[in-house]
């Protein structure tokens, strides 16, 4: 597997919108084929700043996740949201080492 996170500081008066953005985007994700888990995740202590946890089957499966649609309307709404440019950071999993999901 393929996992990817990506961290983000947001603006703080742009924070709902970055939410819905990021929620109609991995609602979309987790359709897509490839796509394991696509999680949206505000941090407790600071909620200007996410964390996106994205598993892929493979790197292509996160390679064709950047060519759809959804994807590039949340890259481009997104953009002027953050308070900082976006990080990722890539993985692979360990264990379980089943792919078989």
């Amino acid at each position: 597997m393929y996992i990817v996170h990506v961290f983000v500081h947001v603006k703080k008066e742009l924070i709902e919108g970055f939410k819905t953005a990021s929620i109609d985007n991995a609602s979309n994700s987790i359709k897509e084929p490839g796509v394991a888990r696509f999680d949206v995740i505000q941090q407790a202590d600071d909620p200007t700043r996410f964390l996106l946890v994205e598993v892929y089957q493979d790197e292509k499966a996160a390679m064709s996740h950047k060519e759809t649609s959804h994807y590039k309307i949340w890259r481009d709404k997104v953009a002027e949201m953050m308070a900082e440019p976006r990080t990722s950071v890539k993985y692979s999993n360990v264990f379980p080492s089943d792919n078989s999901w």
